[in-house]
C-alpha cells in the first residue's frame, strides 16, 4: 500500500469538513462571527435566512480588514445587507457582491456550506 504523501494529505484536508455551529446558534435574519480554523488567521461569519446559511471569510475585499466593529455585527440596521464597519461598503447576503463602496463589483470570499441534522459544516481549510 502506498503512502499518500504531502499532496494526498493536502487533498484530504481540502475535502474534509469542520463543524461551524448548530443552525440554531444563528438567529433567523441575523449574523454571527467565528474564529479562524486551527492554524489560521482569518475568521468566518455566517448570515442566516430561514433554512439557508451564507458563510464568508471575514475579510473586506477593499483592504482585507475584518468587517465587523462589534462581535457578530455584520449586517446593516435593517438586516438586509452585509456592511463593512471600516468604510461602509455594503454587500448582498446571497452572493457577497459589493453593491456600494470602494470595492464595488468585487465580492466577499464565499465558503461552501452543508447543513445536516441541524448542524452547519464548512470545509476545514476555509479562511486559511
Amino acid at each position: 500500500m502506498e503512502e499518500a504523501g504531502e499532496d494526498g494529505r493536502l487533498e484530504e484536508a481540502e475535502m474534509s469538513e469542520r463543524l461551524l455551529c448548530a443552525l440554531d446558534d444563528i438567529a433567523d435574519g441575523a449574523s454571527r462571527g467565528f474564529p479562524a480554523a486551527p492554524g489560521g488567521f482569518i475568521g468566518l461569519f455566517a448570515v442566516r435566512r430561514g433554512a439557508a446559511v451564507f458563510v464568508y471569510v471575514n475579510s473586506c475585499p477593499h483592504v482585507g480588514l475584518p468587517l465587523e466593529m462589534q462581535p457578530h455585527r455584520f449586517l446593516d440596521e435593517a438586516g438586509e445587507r452585509i456592511i463593512c464597519a471600516a468604510h461602509g461598503a455594503t454587500f448582498r447576503v446571497e452572493d457577497g457582491l459589493c453593491m456600494a463602496g470602494p470595492c464595488e463589483d468585487e465580492a466577499l470570499e464565499g465558503v461552501p456550506v452543508r447543513i445536516e441534522a441541524g448542524q452547519v459544516y464548512v470545509p476545514s481549510l476555509s479562511g486559511l
